[in-house]
């Protein structure tokens, strides 16, 4: 869900903003986590932030997700999977966030875990750490972070999945 439906990397932006009064340059340099940007003495920060009750609840929506989805729904078996598991306090807001901004995507076709361990045709994920050991099509979601990476196939926007999945 994070950075590829979900914007997490905006609301990162916007509490930093809030608690530091310092503005963050939105340009993430390619590779590096959000956390690389600021004082070393509060980069632990944006892991309170992550694990607080409601941040996930409140995420801007990742432009044509919605659409794109809905339309591939038409041509597979959609499921959306998230290492909630990771965040405990991120259960509720994310199945919250999805029946409000995904309500077409049944709650069984939602799969919140540990580790993404999925037996299916094509996975579009901004971790590279969920590819391993998958043996479909790995699809490579722009994220800063990982803009060095090439050795998967890359898609920058849902407009992009569209072009190739539709």
């Amino acid at each position: 869900m994070d950075e590829v439906i979900a914007d997490a990397l905006g609301k990162f932006i916007k509490l930093y903003n809030r608690d530091f009064n310092v503005p963050l340059d939105l340009k993430i340099d390619a590779g590096n986590e959000i956390y690389h940007h600021v004082p070393q003495d509060v980069n632990q920060k944006w892991f309170e932030y992550i694990n607080e009750p409601g941040f996930f609840r409140d995420l801007e929506v990742i432009a044509d997700s919605q659409r794109v989805i809905k339309a591939l729904q038409e041509k597979y078996d959609v499921y959306i999977v998230s290492a909630a598991m990771e965040f405990r306090n991120s259960l509720i807001d994310k199945y919250d966030w999805m029946t409000e901004h995904f309500p077409f995507i049944d709650w069984q076709h939602i799969m919140f875990c540990g580790n993404k361990i999925v037996n299916v045709d094509i996975i579009i994920d901004d971790r590279i750490k969920n590819f391993v050991n998958f043996a479909g099509r790995p699809l490579l979601f722009s994220s800063p972070h990982n803009l060095l990476v090439t050795e998967y196939e890359r898609v920058n926007t849902w407009e992009e999945v569209a072009g190739l999945l539709l």
